[in-house]
């Protein structure tokens, strides 16, 4: 639309073009980017053009600077397969509008953002398809599995998809709860928490973290081994984004976005029951008694609780809690 008089003054002809550095907060963080703007030369009035969304660079600055999936990027993978908004929103047991939202320039959450780069990986995307046969037809499942065959072979490429060396690649000490990490109990721990109405995102991690420390207070070690680490909004599971995706990705949980007050929440979903002969008699009685003790908690009081316990006031910000202050935790 080219606009040329000022919806203001009615001048005709009197519309340029001016570029100013504008901040948006987008998730508690400030994203400063150029914004062009249109002004009257007669009256100066300025306002956006209608064909602008004022915060559309925003998000992707904020994208670009957390390296996370621009929306053209998501729909090229897409459309490189044929695959139907519908039908990928099935192998990632996604929502419906989920997928749209996304192309249509919405900012996908850190969960979704994991799932959605694991997913562009050829090999992980065949996997997708071998595990969820029913999402697709057969003949259109299988002439994708051609493409993908024939892509992976010429990459060389090897499924990452439970590659976690990286993530535990750490000498049991006082940040893991004297254990290496065990993803096993670690993602068994999760389904044990999330029921099929499922827990927000928030009060799953503050879950984890009060069952590994309580257990460490009791035993001296952790359940999982896992690190967790200071954020804003409280102790959080160390890389528990890459977590969550690879878990939705293979179908053990669902990652849903819901209204939580004026809010749009993460709620993660138990899709299967957890392999509980895995766990000690005492490390699931500390899951249940975790589990029980927060169960009618709020995902904001477990927050504010979790922001006063000496572990979390000691530590810097982004660092590991050490398990050593799980001495001062106690559960009534």
């Amino acid at each position: 639309m080219n606009i040329k008089n000022c919806p203001k003054c009615n001048t005709e002809n009197s519309i340029a073009s001016i570029t100013l550095p504008e901040e948006y907060e987008i998730r508690g963080e400030t994203i400063q980017v150029e914004i062009t703007l249109l002004q009257c030369k007669e009256c100066g009035e300025e306002f956006y053009s209608p064909e602008d969304d004022p915060f559309d660079a925003a998000y992707r600055r904020y994208r670009s600077l957390h390296n996370m999936v621009q929306p053209e990027d998501f729909k090229a993978f897409r459309e490189h397969y044929s695959l139907t908004q519908r039908e990928l929103s099935d192998l990632l047991g996604w929502g419906g509008a989920t997928i749209s939202r996304y192309e249509n320039g919405a900012l996908q959450d850190e969960a979704h953002d994991k799932t959605m780069r694991l997913a562009m990986d050829p090999a992980n995307l065949k996997k997708l398809i071998l595990d969820n046969s029913t999402s697709l037809d057969p003949d259109k499942a299988e002439g994708i599995l051609k493409q993908l065959n024939q892509e992976i072979k010429r990459l060389g490429e090897e499924s990452a998809l439970c590659d976690f060396d990286d993530l535990g690649d750490y000498i049991p000490n006082e940040y893991s709860g004297n254990q290496p990490l065990n993803i096993k109990k670690l993602f068994n721990a999760i389904q044990f928490m999330c029921t099929k109405e499922g827990v927000v995102k928030t009060k799953l991690n503050k879950l984890l973290f009060y069952a590994d420390f309580i257990y460490f207070k009791e035993s001296g070690v952790s359940i999982t081994g896992a690190q967790y680490a200071r954020l804003p909004f409280g102790p959080v599971l160390d890389n528990y984004e890459i977590f969550l995706g690879v878990m939705a990705l293979k179908k053990h949980v669902t990652i849903e976005e819901r209204k939580i007050g004026d809010f749009l929440g993460e709620v993660i979903i138990s899709v299967e029951n957890p392999a509980l002969d895995i766990f000690k008699p005492e490390e699931i009685e500390t899951l249940a008694k975790v589990k029980g003790y927060f169960g009618s908690i709020s995902a904001t009081q477990i927050s504010e609780r979790a922001h006063q316990e000496k572990g979390y006031l000691e530590t810097e910000d982004h660092q590991p809690i050490s398990y050593r202050y799980a001495a001062d935790i106690v559960l009534a």
